[in-house]
C-alpha cells in the first residue's frame, strides 16, 4: 500500500500571529502627558485591552512606534514597557483582529460622512475647497496606513474622494472662467484697519494677511464695535461688516475669497484658522493644536493690544514661510563640470573594454 502523503504545516495549523502590548504607567499630575499618550495611541491606531494596555500586530513599523511612544513617555516622567506575545488574555486572536477591523472600519464611517458633507458644500458653495479635499487625503492616508487587516469602508471613501476632486477640478475651471469681478487693491492701500481687542486666531492671522498681500502699509487700531470704528477706517473681524464671517467661513477666509488670494500655502493656514477660530474639525490639520497653544501663550504675555496683534502677525508669517517651502518642489540636484567629465570618461573606459 502506498503511503498517504503527510500534509505541510501550512495545512494542518494555521501561521501563529504575534502581537504587540505597550504597558505603559504616567504620573497622575502630568495631564499634558496623559492627553498626548492618548492621541498617539489614537494615530498608531492601538486598541486598548485593559488599562494602560494596548494591542497592536507585531511588525516592524509597529514595534518601531510603540519604541517612539515609549522614549517619549519616558522623557515626560512615565514609564512603558513594550513586549511580544501569541496570546493576549482571553482574547482569541479572531477576536483582535476583529476590534482592530471595527476600529478601523468606523474611522472610515466618519471619513465617509465627511466626504458627504463636503460635496453637499461644494455644489452649494464651491469656493476654495481645496484645503477640505488635502485633508481629507491626509485622513484616508492615515487610517490606511494603520488597517493592517483591510477594514470595510476603504473603498467607498475612495470612491468620494474621488468624485469630490473630479467635481473641485470642475468648479475650479468654471470659476476661472467666470472670474468675479473683485476689488481694486490699490483701494485699500495706506488705510487704518480696525477690529476688537484683544485679538485671537482670525484677527492675528487676517491682521497678517492684510499687510502680506492687501496693504503693505496696513496699520491697525481697536475698537469695541463698528460704531466706534473711526471715519474712513477698515473695520474687519466685527459683527455687521463686509470683511468678516461671511456663511459658514472665518475673516480669513472672507478675505482670501474677496481678493483672490489662493496659493497652497495660504489655503494650508485658511484650514487651520477655521477649525480654531470656529471650534471645528473639517480640515484637521496637525498643526492646529500648537497654533492654538502659541496664540493663547501670546494671549497670556501680552496685555497690550497692539504687541499682541504684531506678535500674532510674526507667528503666522513664520508659518507662511514654512508652508511656502515645503510647497516649493525640491531643485534638482546641480551636477559640476568636473564631475560630468569623470563620468564621461569611465563611459569611455567601459566602452573600449
Amino acid at each position: 500500500m502506498g503511503q498517504t502523503p503527510r500534509e505541510s504545516p501550512s495545512e494542518t495549523a494555521p501561521a501563529v500571529r504575534r502581537w504587540l502590548l505597550f504597558v505603559h504607567q504616567l504620573p497622575s499630575s502630568h495631564s499634558n502627558l496623559r492627553v498626548r499618550a492618548w492621541r498617539r495611541l489614537q494615530q498608531l491606531g492601538a486598541m486598548p485591552v485593559k488599562q494602560a494596555v494596548h494591542v497592536l500586530p507585531d511588525t516592524p513599523a509597529s514595534r518601531e512606534d510603540f519604541e517612539w511612544l515609549k522614549a517619549e513617555l519616558t522623557a515626560g516622567g512615565g514609564d512603558a514597557i513594550v513586549f511580544a506575545a501569541t496570546t493576549v488574555d482571553q482574547w482569541s486572536d479572531d477576536a483582535l483582529v476583529e476590534q482592530l477591523r471595527g476600529a478601523r472600519a468606523a474611522e472610515y464611517a466618519a471619513l465617509e460622512r465627511d466626504l458627504q458633507q463636503a460635496l453637499k458644500r461644494l455644489a452649494t458653495r464651491p469656493s476654495r475647497p481645496t484645503p477640505a479635499i488635502e485633508a481629507l487625503r491626509s485622513r484616508l492616508g492615515a487610517i490606511e496606513s494603520i488597517d493592517t487587516f483591510g477594514s470595510s469602508g476603504r473603498d467607498r471613501v475612495a470612491a468620494l474622494l474621488a468624485k469630490l476632486e473630479e467635481r473641485s477640478t470642475i468648479m475650479k475651471h468654471t470659476a476661472t472662467t467666470l472670474e468675479p469681478t473683485r476689488p481694486a487693491a490699490k483701494a485699500y492701500r495706506g488705510r487704518l484697519w480696525v477690529t476688537r481687542p484683544r485679538p485671537g486666531v482670525d484677527r492675528m492671522s487676517s491682521a497678517w494677511l492684510i499687510r502680506r498681500f492687501i496693504d503693505p502699509q496696513a496699520r491697525f487700531g481697536f475698537a469695541a464695535d463698528r460704531g466706534a470704528v473711526p471715519a474712513g477706517a477698515i473695520p474687519f473681524d466685527m459683527f455687521g461688516v463686509d470683511f468678516s464671517h461671511q456663511g459658514d467661513g472665518c475673516t480669513f477666509e472672507t478675505l482670501c475669497r474677496t481678493f483672490g488670494i489662493d496659493d497652497p500655502a495660504t489655503a494650508r493656514l485658511a484650514g487651520i484658522v477655521h477649525d480654531l477660530d470656529l471650534k471645528e474639525e473639517r480640515y484637521a490639520a496637525p498643526e492646529a493644536p500648537t497654533v492654538a497653544a502659541m496664540i493663547e501663550g501670546l494671549r497670556l504675555s501680552h496685555d497690550d493690544d497692539e504687541s499682541l496683534l504684531t506678535h500674532g502677525m510674526t507667528l503666522f508669517e513664520s508659518l507662511y514661510r514654512s508652508f511656502e517651502r515645503a510647497a516649493r518642489p525640491e531643485p534638482a540636484p546641480r551636477i559640476s563640470t568636473t564631475t560630468r567629465a569623470r563620468a564621461a570618461r569611465r563611459q569611455a573606459s567601459r566602452k573600449k573594454r
